[in-house]
């Protein structure tokens, strides 16, 4: 699941890493992103749309989209696509808006 060769980008594999998503522990390296790792470990849906419920995966990877907010460490409206993983981290699916701090 996980692009190994690509024409124009290379991709440096850092030490693995551990975190959590949603109460299950997966792993993903130095330098992915929450989204890519969450990616590459097969899991494909990130959020939920607000009206309809329906499933949202990785799109834009840019932060732009908002299409990967989600709870990182307590913090809602983390844009996953753009934020380096770190060992420890508790990931969970955000469910509606979030929290407002």
């Amino acid at each position: 699941m996980r692009i190994k060769n690509h024409p124009i980008l290379e991709f440096e594999k850092g030490k693995k890493i551990k975190f959590t998503f949603d109460g299950k522990e997966y792993e993903g390296y130095e330098g992915d992103t929450i989204a890519s790792a969450l990616h590459a470990a097969g899991v494909k849906v990130l959020t939920y749309s607000h009206e309809k419920k329906r499933p949202r995966g990785f799109y834009c990877a840019i932060g732009n989209c908002g299409q990967c907010f989600m709870e990182v460490n307590g913090v809602s409206n983390v844009r996953t696509c753009i934020e380096p993983l770190k060992e420890g981290m508790i990931v969970k699916t955000q469910v509606g808006k979030g929290d407002i701090l």
